[in-house]
């Protein structure tokens, strides 16, 4: 059944975020699942961040034509990047054996790319679509910045992984529309349970 990728799904912050929560309910063993087993979803992805990352893409659209040829790429970087940002955000440091996993893999997403990438243009200005792989690599990289680092959150309702951008830092939910009303709507059920079973 293909997936719908919608707004919510987009709630990462960072490409990179975005694709490492394509695995759903991360951790919890009997329910995860990916929505990339279905490689063709890798194109169909793909398609939707390019609208929905437009500013961090700076407008350029991606490319998966072929999203069984750069499954395992795809994969390789969004697993690498999961471990190190999901244990930078518990232990509050960057463990220093997961960095070459990401640096490999990003390698490969990068490798035989003609991309001339700049400060002013991290994903290249070319006029034809930037492979998707090649976009992925770039973006997990860029977390590595030490703001962004320190803005790396766990959604407590979700698991996914995003960047907190509000102003002072404490924002709680990936997507407060989605995540945040689920939490209101248990503690209100929780209390109002208490309640009878007090009455």
């Amino acid at each position: 059944m293909a997936v719908s990728w919608i707004q919510h799904r987009f709630s990462g912050g960072a490409l990179a975020l975005d694709t490492t929560n394509t695995v759903v309910l991360r951790g919890d063993a009997e329910r995860s699942f990916d929505r990339f087993d279905d490689p063709v979803e890798i194109g169909r992805f793909a398609e939707a961040a390019s609208g929905f990352r437009a500013d961090e893409l700076k407008g350029r659209t991606l490319a998966a034509p072929d999203p069984h040829a750069i499954a395992g790429k795809v994969i390789a970087i969004r697993e690498a990047t999961d471990r190190l940002m999901r244990r930078s955000v518990v232990d509050g440091v960057l463990a220093a054996a997961d960095m070459p996993g990401l640096l490999n893999a990003c390698a490969d997403g990068l490798a035989g790319s003609r991309e001339s990438l700049s400060a002013a243009a991290p994903f290249g200005a070319a006029p034809e679509p930037l492979a998707f792989e090649a976009a992925l690599a770039v973006s997990a990289l860029s977390l590595l910045s030490a703001d962004t680092m320190s803005r790396l959150r766990i959604c407590p309702n979700c698991n996914w992984l995003f960047v907190d951008r509000s102003r002072n830092g404490s924002r709680l939910w990936c997507d407060m529309a989605v995540c945040g009303n689920r939490q209101k709507a248990r503690r209100h059920y929780s209390r109002r349970k208490q309640e009878v079973a007090n009455a």
